[in-house]
């Protein structure tokens, strides 16, 4: 019986052996963490591109916003033909004619 616990029992591992299975696992891990913080900064920069994205809108939203409480400049009055006549007048009055020379101007005998 002797013979046979002899030839069962293992052999151990030197300490240098051991040591060198830990490096290999250590290795293994560093490796795992290498691979996600690659993926960590390939999913930040995602994130990076989606937040800006978003600023954009939300800037476009508040100039949207700004735009309503903004004061809108007053719309042209239209005016009628009368005016536009008016109008005309007095600006040919302003550039020193008188009554006669816009008749004249215009082609219409006038007699005032």
């Amino acid at each position: 019986m002797l013979t046979s616990e002899t030839e069962k029992k293992r052999t151990r591992r030197s300490p240098e052996e051991r040591a060198a299975d830990f490096d290999a696992k250590i290795e293994a891990v560093n490796h795992t963490i290498a691979d996600l913080e690659a993926k960590k900064q390939a999913a930040v920069s995602s994130y990076d591109e989606k937040i800006a994205a978003a600023r954009k809108r939300v800037k476009v939203l508040e100039e949207k916003k700004a735009a309503i409480f903004a004061p809108k400049s007053k719309r042209k009055v239209r005016k009628t033909k009368k005016q536009k006549i008016q109008d005309i007048l007095k600006q040919a009055q302003k550039a020193g004619m008188n009554p006669q020379e816009i008749a004249e101007c215009l082609g219409i005998d006038f007699e005032g």
